[in-house]
């Protein structure tokens, strides 16, 4: 057999899904991290878990195979079939099967006791190997971890025994069909949903973040970081080692991608990693909360438009008037929904005026522009950005030949 459809090692997986067949910028003829043949053997992988769902296209330099999908075609994430072809060892299964079967009905056993009746067990078998204690023991904790086993002190010896836990699963059926599509763990509600009979499927989505999926483990150690108040170290897509204190997960609304807002540890700054420029994560050392953090923390949220900008800048101000009559309330209510940590003030009877002070306001560029035609004053300390907001308006115009327009 040329290749196995199992893996060890997602990270590799990973990489392969994004440059070959998300952001579709390479080829076979640019793979030079190993032979071509590895590339091909990848390829074939993927393709086990995923051909109804691959197409491709011919160019000057060859074939690039990309995903293709229709959201309304297809309720679940195809991407979790890359997390559920884990490879494993002999003993993965066998002591999968032991280890359930000794405690099964059996008060707390200790490891030597456990180990005891495993021996006990496989002498029925001639030439079969017997593992150690050690393996024994990192399997328990393992499935300690699971929840597939209680873990629990009697004096100065570790126990064991079964968990006795058994949800009905049934009931959360609807609530794992929209986990497993939306939440940044989806992959989990995803294998649970593989454990229940008849359908699960009874949500279509017309925004589906399926690429997400990808950076579950990234995701998994980021949350497990912030909550057990941890450094993490990543190296970026670049080759950046970066060593920071995890605080919040952001998700775009209109991206669905996912960062994580951290200090580095080594220049003090905020700023938003992205978690599909993440390479590598691990998860440090416990650290010490430094008394002003909540303070700055609060103040970088607070002048944090979107997740461009670092506390390393000085926030700008910038301000904006529009008018809306006596009649137009619904475009103050909007303007009071979606101005953030911005403020809104009522000049006169017809016009109110936004401002906010933010590190990089060219990220409310985008925003400003929806309430062209209302507009009647815009400011900003950095003038380029204003610049730059009547030079695009001028562009547009000329663009669709309404007029003719010679900002400065």
């Amino acid at each position: 057999m040329a290749y196995s459809e199992l893996i060890k090692d997602f990270s590799r997986i990973r990489s392969y899904l994004r440059c070959f067949y998300v952001y579709g910028f390479q080829h076979r003829d640019d793979f030079t991290r190993k032979s071509a043949r590895s590339y091909d053997n990848e390829r074939r992988r993927i393709e086990s878990w995923l051909g109804g769902y691959l197409s491709f296209r011919q160019d000057e330099n060859g074939r690039r195979m990309f995903f293709s999908v229709d959201s309304r075609q297809f309720p679940r994430n195809p991407l979790y079939r890359a997390f559920k072809t884990k490879s494993f060892t002999g003993w993965d299964i066998a002591l999968h099967f032991y280890l359930l079967a000794i405690l099964n009905g059996s008060d707390p056993l200790a490891i030597t006791a456990i180990a005891d009746r495993l021996s006990e067990m496989l002498s029925c078998f001639e030439n079969e190997d017997q593992p150690d204690e050690s393996t024994v023991r990192k399997k328990l904790k393992e499935y300690a971890g699971l929840g597939l086993v209680v873990q629990k002190k009697r004096g100065r010896e570790t126990v064991y025994e079964l968990s006795r836990g058994n949800p009905d699963l049934g009931s959360w059926r609807e609530a794992l069909s929209l986990f497993a599509e939306v939440m940044p763990l989806g992959v989990i509600g995803s294998f649970i949903q593989d454990r229940l009979e008849g359908q699960c499927d009874f949500f279509r989505f017309k925004h589906h973040y399926i690429l997400n999926a990808l950076d579950s483990e990234v995701i998994f150690e980021i949350l497990r970081a912030i909550h057990e108040k941890r450094l993490v170290s990543f190296v970026t897509a670049d080759g950046h080692e970066i060593e920071a204190l995890p605080f919040k997960l952001y998700i775009g609304t209109q991206t669905g991608r996912q960062y994580a807002l951290v200090e580095s540890r080594k220049k003090g700054r905020f700023f938003f990693q992205r978690a599909d420029f993440i390479e590598k994560i691990s998860v440090g050392d416990f650290y010490e909360e430094p008394p002003d953090l909540k303070r700055r923390l609060e103040y970088f949220r607070k002048c944090s438009w979107g997740v461009s900008g670092s506390n390393m800048e000085h926030p700008e101000r910038i301000e904006m008037v529009i008018q809306a009559g006596p009649d137009e309330e619904f475009v103050v209510q909007r303007l009071m929904r979606e101005k953030r940590s911005g403020l809104v003030e009522r000049i006169d009877e017809c016009h109110w005026k936004f401002s906010a002070e933010v590190y990089d306001p060219m990220e409310l560029l985008p925003w400003l522009r929806s309430f062209i035609g209302r507009i009647t004053d815009i400011s900003c300390t950095r003038e380029w950005v204003v610049s730059r907001f009547y030079r695009d308006f001028a562009d547009l115009s000329r663009m669709y030949g309404v007029g003719r327009y010679d900002f400065q």
